[in-house]
């Protein structure tokens, strides 16, 4: 999800159907459709590990409706098509065979403390949270002191213990594809962000991205 954000509305004069408002909410009947169809997946699935797939995914839903509106949202076409990308893809995971059973308490603990940081993250922004890139404020509480993207680091943990127990060449393709986009939507950002002069005094006091110590 898209947790620093800044004005990014290059586009002048759009047209109507670009209105911010009617993006914003564009944006949250997909994800929420999205949501509904992996929710079904998980209720007729025989992995008993499927109910990870709402525990990991359910946070975006929920903070997708009650998120604050914006007026200043990003209308560049790649913008959106990476957040998209990003945000959509791991809700398309199908809980098929499950995996070698040695794996399954890691996998349960990484999902879980993956779902409780980004849940942290989440609720540092409070309503300040959306999936394309808008206006809605800089964050630096929370566990925005550790890292500036905490919630995409929450997302990672959960995601790959998902892929231990629901392997296949499928998921993985579309996690491949989700975090190509991830970490080229997150570079985007900061080179976004990197304009604010608040934004930078952030990534001075925040060094790392993603995971301490490597990126």
């Amino acid at each position: 999800m898209t947790e620093v954000t800044a004005n990014a509305g290059h586009l002048a004069g759009p047209p109507g159907w670009l209105r911010p408002a009617l993006l914003d909410r564009a944006e949250q009947v997909m994800i929420l459709g999205l949501w509904a169809l992996m929710l079904e997946r998980v209720i007729n699935a025989d992995n008993a590990f499927a109910p990870l797939l709402i525990m990991s995914e359910t946070a975006i839903a929920f903070f997708v409706l009650v998120r604050r509106p914006t007026t200043q949202i990003s209308l560049r076409l790649g913008d959106w098509l990476l957040a998209i990308t990003a945000t959509a893809a791991p809700l398309l995971i199908f809980p098929g065979a499950a995996g070698p059973a040695i794996l399954g308490a890691l996998a349960i603990v990484l999902v879980f403390v993956g779902t409780c940081f980004q849940l942290w993250a989440k609720l540092a922004l409070r309503r300040s949270f959306g999936v394309a890139p808008a206006n809605r404020g800089i964050k630096a509480t929370g566990p925005y002191r550790f890292m500036r993207h905490p919630m995409y680091a929450g997302y990672l943990a959960s995601h790959i213990g998902l892929i231990m127990v629901m392997p296949s060449f499928l998921n993985a393709a579309i996690y491949a594809i989700a975090w190509w986009a991830q970490i080229l939507r997150l570079l985007a950002e900061e080179r976004l962000l990197s304009e604010d002069p608040a934004y930078r005094a952030f990534m001075q006091t925040t060094r790392y991205r993603l995971i301490p110590g490597l990126f």
